[in-house]
């Protein structure tokens, strides 16, 4: 039964492809893309600012009791050492790297390579805070009629209460 199955696929295949006109040697001889391992690379953060500290872990396919290297134009180049199972290691972005994004790539000692793009920014950082005033600077009277305003409260505050004690009748038992 499957060898009957398999025959009717090649039949309707031949026949698509010279329904199509296409020749039917190149198309059985196209390479296929396969994965042939699971290393990987990772950057994080992935956009950093120009100065900062960026932190890489990798793995190389079961290989990773072994350091390996990874370059970039970013940061040059660093060496990945083994830790709990991973690759890990950390590099200083430098401070005048210009913004971009940059190619960042694993070479492991077994012969696998993978891939990843890191972000540098440049942002200016400000040498001063923004003016926006100190708080009292907010316009009005300012700090002298804020402390007459209190004293006249205080003043009426104790005026009203000689009087409410004036006008309490003694009672004596």
């Amino acid at each position: 039964m499957r060898g009957r199955t398999a025959v009717r696929r090649a039949i309707v295949s031949a026949a698509g492809v010279v329904a199509l006109g296409a020749p039917a040697a190149p198309v059985a001889a196209a390479p296929t893309p396969t994965q042939s391992s699971n290393a990987f690379v990772e950057v994080t953060p992935n956009t950093a600012q120009a100065g900062s500290r960026v932190n890489i872990r990798a793995s190389c396919d079961q290989a990773n009791n072994n350091q390996a290297t990874v370059e970039s134009q970013a940061f040059n180049r660093v060496v990945v050492r083994p830790n709990n199972g991973f690759l890990t290691g950390a590099v200083t972005i430098p401070g005048n790297r210009a913004p971009g994004t940059f190619d960042v790539n694993l070479t492991c000692p077994n012969g696998n390579t993978a891939h990843t793009t890191l972000t540098v920014v440049n942002m200016s950082k400000p040498t001063q805070g923004p003016a926006t005033g100190g708080g009292g600077t907010a316009g009005g009277f300012g700090g002298p009629m804020v402390l007459v305003g209190g004293l006249a409260v205080v003043v009426l505050g104790g005026g009203l209460w000689l009087m409410s004690a004036r006008r309490r009748p003694e009672t004596r038992l």
